[in-house]
Formats: structure tokens, sequence, C-alpha cells
């Protein structure tokens, strides 16, 4: 786990300017003081000068020692409060993320502000507003209905313009220019279409959502599995659904699930609540997992082992890639502003009883 012992002392080190009122050109305290004082190591001491030296606070001169910059500080530039927007929070995988996010937070002593969109732009537009004015000194955001057009563009270009570090998570839209950090999706589509594959079967299909990236990303993936096995109808066997209406298809749309259904031996589902949905609906109209039709989720969420057959799936690494959106928030606020990069996952298959093998694999 990444070391952030480094923030306190950086804090520290501005209160102790302030208070022993020093003054530009002033010697400060040396790398051992600094060890022997917090208990750390060197390399933690030398973190927190390069962060306070990018601050102009500390200049260290080879040879010479360390010399205070500023000898003001005033009020004392304390992080203190992190804003956090997600689409969603009481289940699924959403409540583990927030609390990864929270437990690196909390390390580092800077409260969060948490927000609810339920996926609509106009709860994240009133969330954002609300938290610039409340002086968060950060953001971590999920984005609602991230592969839509988005009438919020003008709110982030505030935030970039006001210098405020952003980090999304899950997602990121296309014209926003923040880092992300996310489950490689497309490669989680092609990972659980290529098992699918590996068993035996050739006539699959796929249910995805419309309006977010991660389902663009995974039927990518799950286009990419067709191509590579050379299945050329399976694009004509997707059924595409509105996020808000992910429980409503399977009675607006049972024609065509049906319709999919009888002309396949595998559904690829967006993700584990759209896949215990499916398994509702053929048991509703006597359709046997696997025995009639496998069926594989992504995510690996607790639906994934509670339902009538346990779900093939690919875990989402979601308590890790919550410590790790807030690891890179708070390396945009302490560290000099060198360009960030995107943070992926790798995802992993997970194999239950929901695929019927034909054959060896």
């Amino acid at each position: 786990m990444e070391d952030y012992k480094y923030l306190a002392i950086v804090e520290w080190v501005k209160e102790y300017i302030t208070k022993e009122k020093l003054r530009p050109n002033d010697r400060f305290l040396s790398e051992k003081e600094l060890c022997a004082i917090h208990g750390v190591s060197r390399q933690t001491v030398r973190q927190a000068l390069k962060c306070l030296e990018s601050e102009n606070i500390l200049c260290r001169v080879r040879g010479s020692g360390t010399f205070v910059k500023a000898s003001t500080i005033t009020p004392v530039s304390r992080v203190n409060r992190v804003g956090v927007v997600s689409t969603y929070f009481s289940d699924y995988i959403f409540p583990h993320i927030v609390t990864g996010i929270e437990s690196v937070l909390n390390e580092s002593g800077i409260a969060m502000q948490l927000s609810i969109t339920h996926n609509q732009v106009m709860e994240e537009a009133q969330a954002l507003k609300t938290m610039i004015a409340n002086g968060v000194q950060g953001l971590i955001v999920e984005p609602s209905k991230s592969a839509l057009p988005n009438p919020n563009m003008e709110l982030y270009q505030e935030i970039k313009s006001k210098n405020i570090p952003l980090v999304f998570f899950n997602a990121k839209y296309p014209w926003a220019d923040f880092p992300f950090t996310a489950m490689d999706d497309e490669t989680a589509g092609k990972i659980v279409t290529d098992y699918l594959f590996e068993c035996g079967h050739r006539q699959v299909s796929g249910i995805f959502a419309l309006d977010d990236i991660q389902g663009h990303k995974r039927y990518s993936g799950f286009m990419k599995s067709c191509i590579d096995h050379d299945i050329r109808t399976a694009e004509r066997n997707v059924l595409w659904f509105a996020t808000s209406e992910k429980s409503s298809i399977f009675l607006y749309a049972q024609n065509k699930l049906l319709d999919i259904l009888t002309n396949s031996t595998a559904v690829v589902c967006y993700n584990d609540k759209v896949a215990v949905n499916l398994l509702r609906f053929c048991r509703e109209h006597d359709i046997r997992v696997p025995d009639d039709i496998s069926v594989v989720g992504i995510d690996d969420s607790k639906y994934a082992t509670i339902c009538d057959v346990p779900l093939t799936t690919v875990r989402h690494p979601h308590q890790l890639l919550g410590e790790t959106a807030a690891r890179m928030l708070l390396e945009q606020m302490y560290t000099p502003a060198d360009a960030q990069k995107d943070r992926l996952f790798a995802p992993e298959l997970i194999i239950r009883d929901s695929v019927r093998t034909f054959g060896r694999i």
C-alpha cells in the first residue's frame, strides 16, 4: 500500500513555520531531524519536502541544507474535505467502492462529502454545484449516463479553471480532460464471451446498457470475441436497454428476449443484476439454466452467488478501485502536476454453474 504519512508532515511543516515565525531564507530542520520528530523513513520525509518545494514553501540547496521560502502561511493550507459523486450507493458493488475511497481519505485526515445521482445528469449537476460552493478541495466522480451527450460540460470546465483536482471512476466522459480508474470493461466482455466459446457454444447473444460507457465497452469485448471466433450473426442477437429500465426490459421486451433465447445457447449480460433478472425470466418461462441456455454476468457482485444458479462472471475490483481513485486524487493534490495516466484493472474470470459445457474445454 502506498504511504501517505508524508501528508501529515506537509501540514506539520506549514504550522511549524507559522508558529515559529520563520522568515524567508531561514534555515529549516534537516531531513534527519524530521525523521526523528515524526518517526518515519527518510524516503517519506523527502516526499514531504518535494511537495513543500512544489508549493514554494521550502527550498533545498545542495550541500547547504533546507531553507524557508515563504514565511507566512495563513490560514494553514489544510486539505480537509473531498466530494464523492456516485451514481448509486445502497447496494451492488457501490458500497465497496465508496468504502475504499473513504478508507484512504480517512488515513490522510480528509473528510468525505458523498452525493448520489441515481445516474441522472441533473442530479449530477446539483451535486457538483453544491460541492464547488462548499469549497471541496477535490472531487471523485462516477459519470451519469456516460455514453450520452452531457449538459454538464461547462461545470467540468469550471472545475478545471478553478484547479480543483478530479478523478473519475468506473468511466469517464469522452470529452473530459481528467484521469479515471476502472476495470477494463472491454476485456471483461471479451473474457466471458471467450469462455462461452471455449465451452463449445456457437450461438451467443448479449444484453447491454446503451447509455453507459461500460455497456459500450463490454459490448465491444463481446463483439471482438465473436469476430475472433468467426461468429457473424452475434450482433443480430443483441438487446440494448437504458439503465433506468434494466428491470422493465423483461416485461416490455419479452418477445425479443424469447426470440434471442430460442436462437442462442448462451447469453452475455451487461452485469450480474441483468443476469439475475434473466435467470428469473427463464424460470418463469420454463427455460432451464444452464441446460437450455447458459448465462454469464459481469462484476461478481453478491447477487452472483445467492441466485438460483450461481453465476459465471468477471470479478470487479470494487474496493481496490475506490482506494485507487482516492490515491490518484491525493497524487494530484500533493505532488507536482505531472500528467496522470488512467488506471485500468485486469478482470478475473470466476467460473460457477451457469454455463453448460459441450465436450471438453
